[in-house]
Order: C-alpha cells, then sequence, then structure tokens
C-alpha cells in the first residue's frame, strides 16, 4: 500500500493499525524505551573530513505542523514515522534530532541503531504564540540526553532586539550549553535574528544578520567546546563560514524553489571550510514529488568524505564491534 504527497508514491504499509503496539507498549511497559537506549548501538564516532546527514523532526512540538502551503502536512504521527523509517533506512544518514515523543516512538521501533542522535531542548516558543521569543526549555534536558546515550542536543535561538524576553532565551541557552559541556554532549545552537511582523516572527536571512546572530551565539555559555552552529543557506555562504570555526551543519527550514535549486545551494555551502554535514527535515521528509528515498538520496549524494576519514570511520567501528565482543565475553 501507498500515501501520497504529489505524484510519486511512498511504499509504506497504510494500515491504520501499524503503530498500535507502540501505544500498546507505552501503556504495559514504559520502561521500554530506556532499555532500548541502553541497547542501542552507537554511532561509530565523528571524524574530520567525514560529513553528516542528519535527518530533523522536532517541527510538531513548536506546533509547526505546516510544508509548503500545506498547513497540517506533519500532523500525521503515522505518516511522519513511516517517513522517517524510509530515511533512516538509508546507510547514509547518520543520524536523527528529534523531540522526546518522536526519539521514544524510534527508539522502540529500532530505527536508530548506529545513528546520531540529537534531542530537541526548547520547543516553548509556539507558532503564533503572543509571547514567541519567550523559548522555553521544555524538552529534553542534558540530563535525560546522557541517560538516552544521546550524542548532544539543539536549542533554537532567536534573538529580537525589540522583545525583553530574548535577554531570558540567552541565558537559559548559555546555562543549556553548561550542562551539556559538563557531559561531554555536543551543544547544538540554531540562532537567528528576528523580528516580529505583522503580528509574526520573522527571521532575518541576511548575510549580515546571519553573521551577528553568529557572533552572539558562539558566545554563549562557559565554553565552546562543544559548541556546533546549526546554520541557514544564505547568499555569500563564504562570510558567514568565515564568522565562526564551530562546526556548523546547514539546515534545510521550508523549502523555498525547486528541489534542484535548494540541492545546489546545499552544494555549494557544503564544500566551505567548517561545514560538519546537513540537518534537513521538511525538505527532504516531505519532498514535492512525494518519494522521501530519492530526495534522501540526492542529498545525501552532497555530502563530502574523504579517503581518510572514511578509513578512520571503519577503524572506529571495527574497534567498537571488538570492544563490544570483548564485554560480552567478560560480563
Amino acid at each position: 500500500m501507498s500515501t501520497n504527497l504529489g505524484t510519486a508514491p511512498i511504499a509504506v504499509d497504510d494500515n491504520p493499525r501499524r503503530y498500535a503496539h507502540l501505544s500498546t507498549i507505552r501503556l504495559e511497559d514504559p520502561d521500554a524505551i530506556s532499555r532500548a537506549a541502553k541497547a542501542r548501538r552507537r554511532h561509530p564516532g565523528l571524524r574530520s573530513g567525514r560529513q553528516n546527514f542528519i535527518v530533523a523532526a522536532d517541527h510538531p512540538a513548536r506546533g509547526a505542523l505546516s510544508v509548503g502551503s500545506d498547513p497540517v502536512a506533519m500532523a500525521d504521527r503515522r505518516q511522519l514515522l513511516d517517513r522517517l523509517q524510509i530515511a533512516l533506512a538509508n546507510p547514509a544518514v547518520d543520524g536523527v534530532l528529534a523531540s522526546p515523543d518522536i526519539m521514544d516512538d524510534l527508539l522502540l521501533l529500532g530505527a536508530l541503531e548506529g545513528k546520531l542522535v540529537f534531542g530537541s531542548m526548547n520547543r516553548g516558543g509556539l507558532t503564533g504564540l503572543v509571547n514567541e521569543f519567550d523559548d522555553r526549555f521544555t524538552g529534553h534536558t542534558a540530563a535525560a540526553l546522557q541517560a538516552l546515550g544521546a550524542d548532544g542536543g539543539k536549542m533554537l535561538t532567536r534573538i529580537c532586539l525589540g522583545d525583553p524576553d530574548t535577554v531570558s532565551l540567552l541565558e537559559a541557552t548559555a546555562k543549556a550549553i553548561d550542562s551539556l559541556a559538563e557531559r561531554k554532549l555536543i551543544a547544538m545552537v540554531e540562532p537567528f535574528l528576528s523580528v516580529w511582523e505583522k503580528g509574526k516572527v520573522r527571521n532575518d536571512l541576511s548575510t549580515d544578520a546571519v553573521i551577528k546572530s553568529i557572533a552572539i551565539a558562539e558566545g554563549l555559555g562557559s565554553t565552546s567546546a562543544y559548541t556546533w552552529m546549526k546554520l541557514p543557506v544564505v547568499a555569500e555562504m563564504e562570510r558567514v563560514m568565515a564568522a565562526t570555526t564551530l562546526p556548523t551543519v546547514l539546515l534545510g527550514g521550508d523549502p523555498e524553489g525547486t528541489q534542484e535549486e535548494v540541492f545546489s545551494t546545499w552544494e555549494a555551502a557544503l564544500s566551505l571550510p567548517g561545514v560538519q554535514g546537513l540537518t534537513v527535515g521538511r525538505t527532504l521528509l516531505y519532498p514535492a514529488d512525494g518519494d522521501v528515498a530519492g530526495a534522501v538520496a540526492s542529498a545525501a549524494s552532497l555530502l563530502h568524505h574523504t579517503a581518510s576519514a572514511d578509513a578512520a570511520s571503519s577503524h572506529s567501528a571495527s574497534a567498537h564491534t571488538a570492544s563490544a565482543q570483548t564485554a560480552e565475553v567478560t560480563e
């Protein structure tokens, strides 16, 4: 059976009860989530020269369900899980960025074996909320991410110079960065200079605004040792990437233009120093033609993997397997 978004089918089972077992597990055995997290095989490790591909799925927790002209495209959790599993099945996809509810579902489905795992930390700035800039940390905590065996946490950091809630957000972000760093977990910070415009929040995607947001965000916390940037692809990305020495992943956002045009801008930005890969959600999970697997494969083909990094990654994976086998023998 299949579902459609556009013209091409997504080959999934559309049985409405296909995820009913998740509800049963949550009802009868909620500790199964933590057991699945502890038993999960970890990603072999990050390497310079090998760009990473992370699929983002934390939009619904902020009430952001729209894709393009469809205001509720991400509302059906079953379809979202279908699409995520298609994306994660591609071995070129290194991991996921998700809110706790989606993360728990993926753990129970066994979809995160060998993957990088990033939790979404602040989802309180709901889309359209009267005080949207008061973006409180209502999702994963650093302690929870450590318990899950996650690799880090992501925080949206919208900076509005005309809104007094911004200073509280910056303080909370700095504390979250410190809490993650204490546990040697990555803080993936997604900064924007933003404004209120006709009752809505608009992110300023001019080159100078993105550079200024980086300057503010990379100075948060008592250490930047574990901090990454998550940045939009804008004009003059060479200038943008010259603003930081922090590892940087590129975000996709709500796609504008054709898929070919979007991918072309990603390809150019991925060639710049400091860019560690892609962290993309709606653009790939809800492509206009409905072909999730094809969109993911096309995006993966843009990533840069040097031969030395691939060899190092292979060695790390072998060492991880050997270590696990030794542990099984000695326990």
